[in-house]
């Protein structure tokens, strides 16, 4: 049984409020497997999107396996999920066990809101942190301290159409910026009108992020008090980004002027299409039979080879005001299992985290797979800060003006910082004057 907290072991409820306000700048329904007896521990279990109706389907093994444990599973609209979680927090009503986004770990783990994780992984027999790739677990390590179990991972890399870069004299996708840059003049140099080498939709971060991710410069300095998008690393991704559009290698259109990308990809409007593991089924539901030998995927380019990506994906994470942490973890444990994150993968197509889960059915067979397993070897994770997404957010409607050509490489970067250093100046006043939870 959990120690009651008297209030000097908790921040108040107005303290909570506090921190929300403070962080909230940063950035379903109800069902059951069955119903609960009284000798039986309950559960509750936010989850999001199409995650949480997959989950669903794996609870009621959870509950054979563990018949002294009910599941109550709340599925949440992502568009939603941020807020109630931060709702929940402020009025201690949070959950036992959550789905998180990886970047949402920085904010609730600096709102205290979440148990730490590594005294429950130094006893397990399960999850194993040198079985999971490098790069997704450390998105979970906030400070040092553990905070989440990689769920899912996704990341970007380069969709293609095999037959347009053999016409245009090439017989393997690019490893290198060089190579890519290559293939892409090669391709505008067969002059079709309406026609371009590459989709990159100007409002996603994520493709310039992960050029981003390839540089050793950290993109924030300082302990994540400032920007650092003034290195000479992030420039020499943004020049490479810039360049694309500027010499009219993409179009300059957003993700909603592109009503149907893989139609277009398919009709040969575009010969590469930087995305996520989600456009395989989509590839393979959109494109006629006769066209599904012409597509493939294939790791990022790097500045000089093979290139890092982005570590994206979902977590589980315990809350700290939970009576039922030690079920918690049995339920974290199950989903961790290999054999249940392959099923999970069939449910919903969301890859797993751990390389031994690979190693069986399509996940070790698909070709079109194995792109994304083996740029999961090279995922780095963003910035550990609360308020990174309104960081990365600015960072991109920046970048947009360069690419149109209303800023030069300079001016972007150091509006960039600028507009970074603005986003940071409440967690500099928070590190500086030690205000604010500690773990």
């Amino acid at each position: 049984m959990n120690r009651r907290r008297s209030p000097a072991d908790r921040p108040s409820r107005l303290r909570r409020w506090w921190l929300v306000l403070l962080l909230a700048g940063t950035c379903g329904g109800l069902s059951a497997c069955s119903h609960p007896t009284p000798d039986r521990h309950t559960l509750t279990f936010w989850a999001m999107g199409n995650e949480g109706e997959a989950v669903a389907q794996l609870i009621p093994g959870f509950e054979h396996a563990h018949p002294d444990i009910h599941v109550t599973l709340q599925q949440l609209p992502w568009k939603e999920a941020h807020q109630k979680l931060l709702t929940a927090y402020a009025g201690d009503t949070t959950p036992d066990i959550a789905q998180l986004g990886n970047t949402w770990i920085a904010e609730l783990a600096a709102l205290h809101a979440l148990r730490p994780l590594q005294p429950y992984v130094a006893h397990s027999r399960v999850v194993q942190p040198d079985d999971y790739f490098t790069g997704i677990w450390a998105t979970n390590r906030i400070d040092g301290i553990l905070y989440g179990i990689p769920w899912y991972v996704d990341t970007r890399l380069l969709f293609y159409r095999k037959d347009l870069l053999k016409a245009a004299g090439f017989d393997v996708p690019p490893r290198s910026w060089a190579e890519w840059s290559r293939q892409m003049a090669a391709l505008k140099a067969r002059d079709t009108p309406g026609h371009f080498p590459i989709l990159l939709p100007t409002n996603e971060f994520e493709q310039l992020l992960s050029l981003a991710l390839q540089q050793d410069a950290p993109l924030l300095r300082d302990g994540g008090r400032y920007g650092n998008f003034e290195s000479p690393g992030f420039k020499r991704a943004l020049a490479f980004y810039v360049g694309i559009f500027r010499q009219r290698e993409a179009p300059l259109l957003s993700n909603t002027e592109v009503a149907n990308p893989w139609l277009e990809v398919g009709r040969g409007v575009y010969a590469f299409y930087l995305s996520g593991p989600w456009n395989i089924g989509e590839f393979r539901r959109r494109l006629p039979a006769a066209q599904q030998g012409d597509w493939s995927t294939a790791p990022l380019p790097g500045p000089d080879g093979p290139g890092a990506g982005i570590a994206s994906g979902s977590s589980l994470v315990i809350f700290r005001r939970s009576r039922h942490q030690a079920q918690a973890w049995q339920l974290i444990e199950y989903l961790s299992l290999p054999a249940v994150q392959r099923k999970f993968y069939e449910l919903v197509g969301d890859m797993p985290p751990r390389r031994s889960s690979w190693q069986g059915g399509t996940l070790r067979s698909d070709p079109d797979v194995q792109a994304f397993r083996e740029q999961l070897e090279r995922v780095r994770p963003t910035p550990a800060v609360p308020e990174w997404e309104r960081i990365v957010t600015g960072m991109q409607l920046v970048a947009a003006r360069a690419a149109h050509g209303e800023l030069t490489v300079d001016q972007a970067a150091a509006e960039i910082d600028r507009r970074a250093d603005a986003i940071l100046a409440k967690r500099r006043w928070m590190l500086d004057h030690h205000r604010g939870p500690q773990p």
